[in-house]
């Protein structure tokens, strides 16, 4: 009960300050809107700019002309200029030699001098073609001796098979019999001393050999790699 008139004071006094504040706004009239500003828009005068004629745009005759463009009065003062250097240096020649343009003309009979006279221009090779023609002459002389290997004394035979021989090459075993013939008379139309076995599993596996030692097998397994495209599997043979 100490503080309670003091703060009963204090309650008065803010209570009487926000009634002096907003008693007045709840009775004012709110401001129409022809009252408020209205917003302006500035729109500034663009600026003169010199205009020029441009001509259209001509098609360059080379490259030359693109790297270094030149205007026509420039095109005309260098053809005035190299045709004034052109008699300038036919003047200073014909004074040289004593004699007039006219005069050497008439004496030579209107042929020109030996040493002036143009050398014939040689005919330049195009590098790439001729790249194109060295490769095409080794393909043909690398196919032709290809042929050549294979049609004739050059081929070499397989290695005959060795009997009592440990190794052998294993080209597949097969399901169906009739597969088996079909790769066992291809090998052997080529040359390889291929036969077959029944296995227990029902499945009948061709082999090329037997070879009495394991590099001579290898050799044949990386032959019919590459000659015939098959996959063989170098194995002991089972007696």
């Amino acid at each position: 009960m100490k503080y309670g008139m003091r703060e009963r004071i204090s309650g008065g006094i803010i209570l009487i300050a926000l009634a002096v504040i907003f008693v007045p706004m709840l009775f004012d009239e709110p401001e129409s809107r022809e009252d408020r500003p209205q917003p302006t828009l500035t729109i500034e005068q663009p600026v003169e700019i010199e205009r020029r004629d441009v001509p259209a745009p001509e098609r360059p005759e080379g490259l030359g002309q693109i790297q270094n463009p030149s205007t026509p009065e420039q095109v005309e003062q260098g053809l005035a200029s190299a045709q004034s250097g052109a008699a300038t240096s036919a003047e200073e020649g014909s004074a040289a030699a004593g004699t007039s343009p006219a005069e050497q003309g008439s004496d030579q009979g209107g042929e020109p001098a030996s040493g002036d006279a143009a050398e014939p221009a040689t005919p330049q090779v195009d590098p790439i073609a001729a790249l194109a023609r060295q490769a095409d002459e080794r393909l043909g002389a690398s196919a032709g001796s290809t042929a050549n290997a294979e049609s004739g004394g050059n081929r070499q035979s397989p290695p005959a098979a060795v009997e009592g021989g440990q190794w052998a090459v294993q080209v597949g075993s097969f399901g169906e019999t009739g597969n088996a013939e079909r790769l066992l008379g291809e090998l052997r139309d080529k040359g390889y001393p291929a036969y077959s076995r029944a296995r227990t599993n029902a499945l009948t596996t061709v082999y090329v050999g037997p070879y009495g030692a394991s590099e001579v097998a290898e050799g044949v397994m990386g032959e019919l790699k590459s000659k015939v495209n098959v996959q063989g599997l170098l194995v002991r043979v089972e007696r």
